[in-house]
């Protein structure tokens, strides 16, 4: 599972312009949790530009032990409430169906059924539909930025994944802004999906 990200976003990048990513493993750690043994691992990917350094992510990833089938812990019964009662200021709502997660899974080369494959959600993994990428709700919520804050440039991105969500029932996107700074957050069926914040410039 793909469980945050931390991105700064220090040279734009020219469409067309040769680029060159190095990933490098930064940390390993392993625990014992109410769902069984996890394992997790921060990779640091960096970004170059003619050896100029563009972008920088920290990503940390969660592998865990496979679950008996319903499992609660895979279903997003908990509530995380910080984010759900704040008031946006920007909104949106997109309705993530098999198609869009189909889209998104291509363009990112992942192969993971989850997000594409019903009966292997369902019947395998216990899920009740098809999982929206955490990845997906971070890009969608970047995107609420670019539509409501079109002439402002990104400078620091970063998300942490909270709750799984699925496809057919509409995902509300949301953003607090304070200045320069900017929360984000995914809600579906009250419950939130990821929180993020930005800097603006």
């Amino acid at each position: 599972m793909w469980a945050g990200s931390r991105i700064d976003f220090l040279v734009p990048i020219v469409i067309g312009a040769p680029i060159e990513r190095t990933s490098t493993i930064v940390r390993v750690n392993e625990k014992r949790g109410r769902s069984g043994t996890l394992c997790f691992v921060t990779l640091l990917h960096e970004v170059k530009v003619d050896s100029i350094l563009a972008v920088r992510e920290e990503q940390d990833i969660v592998y865990r032990e496979a679950s008996p089938l319903g499992d609660p812990l895979t279903k997003g019964v908990a509530v995380t409430e910080s984010a759900a009662l704040a008031s946006p200021d920007w909104t949106r709502t997109v309705m993530p169906d098999p198609v869009l997660l189909f889209r998104y899974s291509a363009l990112t080369f992942n192969g993971h059924r989850i997000h594409y494959d019903r009966d292997y959600a369902t019947k395998e993994e216990g899920y009740p539909g098809l999982v929206v990428h955490g990845p997906l709700q971070a890009t969608l919520l970047l995107d609420l930025i670019s539509r409501s804050r079109p002439a402002a440039t990104v400078r620091k991105f970063s998300f942490r994944a909270k709750n799984p969500l699925f496809d057919g029932k509409p995902l509300e996107l949301c953003a607090s802004l304070s200045g320069h700074m900017v929360k984000l957050w995914t809600v579906q069926s009250a419950h939130v999906g990821i929180e993020a914040d930005a800097e603006l410039e």
